[in-house]
Parts: C-alpha cells; structure tokens; sequence
C-alpha cells in the first residue's frame, strides 16, 4: 500500500503537535530541533523551511495555547451573576489544566522574556476583565469601586496559583477546588470593610520595624 503523502498544511500541523509535546516534556531549553524532526520523522531543514528553526515553532505553539486559553476565560466572563461568572472563569481554568496539561505547562513553565504574549500577559487581561464585575458589585455595596483593580489582581493571582499547583496535584477534584475557591474569595468578599485596616499588633511591628531602619540610616556625629 503507497503512504499517502502529507500537504503542506498537514505537515505543519504535524510538527506543531509534536513540538508542543516535546516543548511540554523537555522545555525549550531542552527541546532541539533535531528532536523535533526525528519524532516527525522528517529532516531538519523541512522543520527550518516551515518555522524558520526551534524560536518560530515556540512561537507559533505558545500564541496558540494563548488564544485558546483566552478565548475560554474571557467567554466564562460574559454573562450571568458576578459569582456565577467567576465560577465558571475557574472551572474553566481547571479544565484547560485538566484537558491541555502540555499547553499550561509551557505557559506557566517556559515562558521566555521579552515575548509580546505571555501567561502574564492574559492574567493582567483577565484582572481586567474580572476588576470591571467588582466595581460595580462594590458601588451597589457601598465600597470604594477605585480598589476593585487591587481585589482583581489579588483575585486572580490565588486563581492562577491554585490552578498551577493543582496541575502536579489533580487531587481533589477540580470541582471542589473551584467551590473551595469560590468559598474563600466569594465569603471574604461578602464580609469585606468598609475602610480595612490591619491589627494594631501588626501596626506597631511596622512602626518599630521602620524606627529601626531609620536609626542605622542615621549618621552618627564624630
């Protein structure tokens, strides 16, 4: 039986799901382009001739996992109740995690500076978009809506975190680890202050803590 050959297309899409993988298991600092070659079992030059070497493949495979994973967190935000779309945002991030395991690592694993796009990137998008649900549940509150950028990032930040230890973890399920952080993010908001402030114990550990800083910045007189 003739092998049908692969068009140029198909061959494209072949070496970006391999590179993908092999970005996935070895990083990018690991992974060559000879291997990616061999594991397609094509030469080195077509994978140059495609993707111009190893940083044109990267490219390609992480402004994809961007796009996807946007695309699905920014469609959880749309519609609904604040707490509803804040739900759905983590169940959707868990899922991705669930489902994409060798896209997430690359994103949160492998990212390399300089890059236009990137996991922190679409996390300050996402603080965006989820600053935008609290303000007006804070003005309906009668809570400063200005600090509704700071409760996004902070928001954000346990979401993101959460979802990157779970991704070595995958226990418990993503549905109780989306319930217990709906559970702490959700009631810490409902009982939030008006004008918060921190324990006096506290205060007064940081006014000695500069009072001491201030007194070594002190020259002393010969």
């Amino acid at each position: 039986m003739v092998r049908q050959r692969m068009t140029g297309r198909q061959r494209r899409e072949q070496l970006i799901a391999i590179g993908r993988t092999a970005f996935a298991e070895c990083g990018f600092d690991g992974t060559s382009v000879e291997d990616i070659a061999a594991r397609a079992g094509v030469s080195k030059p077509l994978v140059y001739e495609h993707f111009g070497g190893k940083e044109g493949l990267y490219a390609v495979v992480v402004d994809r996992e961007m796009l996807h994973l946007e695309r699905i967190i920014t469609d959880a935000l749309q519609h609904g109740r604040s707490r509803e779309r804040i739900e759905r945002a983590v169940i959707a991030l868990l899922t991705y995690v669930e489902e994409e395991t060798d896209g997430f690592q690359i994103l949160v694993r492998d990212m390399t500076p300089g890059q236009e796009r990137s996991y922190s990137t679409l996390l300050n998008a996402a603080v965006g978009q989820v600053a935008h649900i609290l303000a007006r549940a804070f003005k309906r509150n009668g809570l400063n809506p200005d600090m509704a950028v700071l409760y996004g990032q902070a928001l954000v930040g346990m979401v993101s975190m959460t979802a990157q230890w779970w991704l070595d973890e995958r226990s418990p399920d993503k549905e109780v680890v989306a319930a217990h952080i709906i559970n702490l993010c959700w009631n810490g908001l409902s009982g939030m202050e008006t004008d918060p402030m921190l324990s006096q114990t506290v205060l007064d550990e940081i006014a000695e803590h500069k009072e001491y800083h201030q007194e070594e910045e002190t020259p002393t007189s010969s």
